[in-house]
């Protein structure tokens, strides 16, 4: 774990009307508490999109016919830099941000709420966690408890929450 504030460069990029989407702020917020303790600096950028370009990248890039909640693509870094060279690049992630609301809406939780989960859990995916067997789901879940709790969200695994 890393010391100290973390240094970022957050773009948030919106592919559709902000209306009921949270502001940048808000995104570049969860971002900082996502990865306080384990990373010294990062850019990353976040694209808030609409249920056809989420479905269009979700089947181009995991072969699933159907828009998702959060996409997240690490940087892939060129290989061959000198030694002692290090870049920021941590990825980009992609929130669709109709099928957010809806989930927020069958799980009875805030959309902000939500979007804070999903912007914490896909920040987790490009620090390289994930989530493919169940001790990693668990370390994962917990992981994201415990940031959401700083930032006074509820638990997003209790139903209601």
């Amino acid at each position: 774990m890393t010391q100290g504030p973390v240094r970022l460069d957050v773009a948030v990029g919106y592919a559709l009307p902000r209306a009921g989407i949270p502001a940048a702020a808000s995104f570049r917020k969860w971002v900082a508490a996502a990865l306080a303790g384990r990373i010294r600096e990062a850019d990353l950028a976040i694209r808030i999109v609409d249920s056809e370009e989420g479905r269009a990248l979700n089947r181009h890039y995991r072969g699933k016919d159907y828009a998702t909640n959060v996409l997240s693509f690490p940087a892939e870094l060129p290989e061959g830099l000198p030694k002692g060279v290090k870049f920021p690049l941590l990825g980009d992630l992609v929130i669709c941000a109709p099928v957010v609301a809806r989930e927020a809406d069958a799980q009875g939780k805030p959309r902000n709420a939500h979007y804070a989960h999903l912007t914490i859990h896909g920040c987790l995916h490009l620090l390289g966690m994930d989530h493919l067997d169940p001790r990693e789901a668990e370390a994962m879940e917990q992981l994201e408890r415990d940031i959401l709790a700083g930032l006074g969200v509820p638990d997003p695994y209790q139903n209601g929450a």
